[in-house]
C-alpha cells in the first residue's frame, strides 16, 4: 500500500508540474500576442493619426492647420530617425545609444503632440497666438536633435563605407600588382631546381655507364689479346725453341765441327 501511495504522489506531482507549465505558457503566449496586438494597434493608429494630420495640413487654413503641420513635422522627423537607426544598429553597436537617447526625445514629442492636440480644439485667437510660438520653439528643438541624431548616423556609416572601399581599393591595386608579376614563385623555382638536378643525375649516370662500358670493353679487348698470345705460345714446342726439330739446323751444326786430324789418336 505504501509503495501505491507513493506512485500515486509522484503522478500527482507530475501532472501538478505539466499544468503550470502549461498555465506560464499560456500567460506567456498571451502576453507576447498582447504586445503584438498593442503594437500593431499603435501602429494602426498612427498611421491614421498622420493621415488626417496631412488632409488637414492641406485642407484647413489659420492656426489648426498650422498646429497640424507642426505636428506632422515632428512625427516624421522621429521616425525618420528611428528608421536610419534601427537599421544601422545590427552593424555599429554604438548606435545603440542613439537610440536610447531617441526614445527619451520620444517622450518630449508625445508631451508635445498633446499639447499640440489640446490647442486645436482652443477656440480663442488670443490663446493660440500666445501658444503657439512657444510650441513651435520646443517642436523645433525636437526636430533638431531629431534630425543631428539622423545625420551623424549617416555620415558615420557614409564614412565607414568610404574608409572600407579605400582599404578594397588599396588591395585591388597590391593584388593586380601580383598578377601582373611573371617571377616563379619559390615552390616553382625548387621545383625547376629539382628537375634540373635529377636531369643532371640521370646525364653523370648515363656518362658513369659509357665510361664504365668503354673500361670493360678495352678490358675485354685486353684478355682477347691475352688469349691469343697465349694460344700463340701454346703453339711453340721445345725442340723447335731449341733449334733442334729443323734437319738444316742440324746439317749446319755438324758442318760448323772442326774435323779431326787423322794422325791423332782418338780417345778410347
Amino acid at each position: 500500500m505504501e509503495a501505491v501511495g507513493i506512485v500515486v504522489g509522484i503522478v500527482a506531482l507530475f501532472v501538478l508540474g505539466l499544468i503550470a507549465l502549461m498555465v506560464v505558457a499560456a500567460v506567456k503566449a498571451g502576453k507576447a500576442v498582447s504586445r503584438k496586438v498593442e503594437q500593431h494597434g499603435t501602429q494602426a493608429r498612427r498611421a491614421v493619426e498622420d493621415a488626417t494630420l496631412r488632409a488637414r495640413k492641406y485642407t484647413q487654413t489659420g492656426p489648426q492647420g498650422r498646429i497640424a503641420a507642426l505636428r506632422l513635422e515632428v512625427r516624421d522627423s522621429l521616425a525618420g530617425t528611428r528608421r536610419v537607426l534601427e537599421s544601422g544598429v545590427t552593424g555599429d553597436p554604438q548606435l545603440a545609444e542613439a537610440l536610447h537617447l531617441l526614445a527619451q526625445l520620444d517622450e518630449h514629442a508625445q508631451a508635445l503632440d498633446g499639447e499640440l492636440r489640446l490647442l486645436e480644439r482652443e477656440t480663442g485667437t488670443r490663446r493660440l497666438d500666445a501658444k503657439l510660438p512657444e510650441l513651435r520653439e520646443r517642436a523645433d528643438r525636437i526636430t533638431h536633435a531629431a534630425e543631428s541624431l539622423r545625420w551623424a548616423a549617416q555620415d558615420r556609416a557614409q564614412h565607414f563605407s568610404d574608409s572600407e572601399l579605400i582599404r578594397l581599393s588599396r588591395e585591388c591595386e597590391t593584388e593586380a600588382g601580383a598578377l601582373r608579376h611573371w617571377t616563379p614563385t619559390a615552390a616553382g623555382a625548387a621545383g625547376a631546381a629539382g628537375a634540373a638536378g635529377a636531369a643532371g643525375t640521370a646525364g653523370a649516370a648515363a656518362a658513369g655507364g659509357a665510361a664504365d662500358g668503354a673500361s670493360a670493353g678495352s678490358g675485354a679487348e685486353e684478355q682477347r689479346r691475352q688469349r691469343r698470345g697465349l694460344a700463340a705460345g701454346r703453339g711453340v714446342s721445345a725442340a723447335e725453341a731449341l733449334g733442334l726439330g729443323d734437319p738444316r739446323l742440324r746439317l749446319a751444326d755438324r758442318l760448323r765441327k772442326p774435323r779431326p786430324d787423322p794422325g791423332t789418336p782418338t780417345a778410347r
